[in-house]
């Protein structure tokens, strides 16, 4: 079955509390954002694939690598398709849980990795390391992706707390 968006909201199965909805009701001001960046900050340190959402297109599944508060994807040729995400500037990205309803969605900054710098040498290398089914050494990988590919990050923005507190779960 292909799926065409992002999980969605409903009921967590394990703990029986709704996942994806308004907070407003129980935290508000600096609490709300303080429950936004802990939700973005854990499901950045756990994200292995996310939902990216680019304008007024349909939510797509990419794998991804998080460093510190950053999740880092790469496209192009004979890696994940990423349609827009390149070009735009801004994204959303949606988390979901263990059980496959969405925990938290954010907004992120969109940039690419330059091969010459300094981030593209601390971060290239763990990413290949951990592109499953990739021929050719880490070192080979990385030297395709500088040539064929793009390497992106997505960094939250300065407001991601405040729209992840708006789609957190509720206790």
């Amino acid at each position: 079955m292909v799926s065409t968006g992002p999980p969605s909201v409903g009921r967590h199965r394990r703990w029986g509390r709704m996942v994806g909805v308004s907070t407003a009701d129980h935290a508000t001001g600096d609490s709300a954002r303080a429950v936004g960046q802990a939700l973005v900050a854990e499901a950045t340190r756990k994200a292995a694939v996310v939902w990216v959402t680019v304008s007024a297109r349909p939510a797509y599944a990419v794998w991804c690598l998080p460093v510190g508060e950053a999740l880092f994807v790469v496209t192009g040729a004979g890696e994940q398709d990423a349609p827009g995400l390149a070009h735009a500037g801004v994204a959303a990205v949606t988390a979901r849980g263990d059980h496959g309803g969405q925990i938290v969605t954010w907004s992120v900054r969109v940039t690419t990795v330059d091969p010459s710098t300094e981030r593209w040498r601390e971060v290239v290398p763990a990413l290949a390391a951990k592109r499953l089914n990739a021929t050719g050494s880490v070192d080979e990988i990385a030297a395709r992706w500088a040539r064929d590919c793009t390497v992106l990050a997505l960094d939250p923005t300065d407001d991601a707390a405040q729209a992840a507190a708006l789609t957190a779960p509720t206790t």
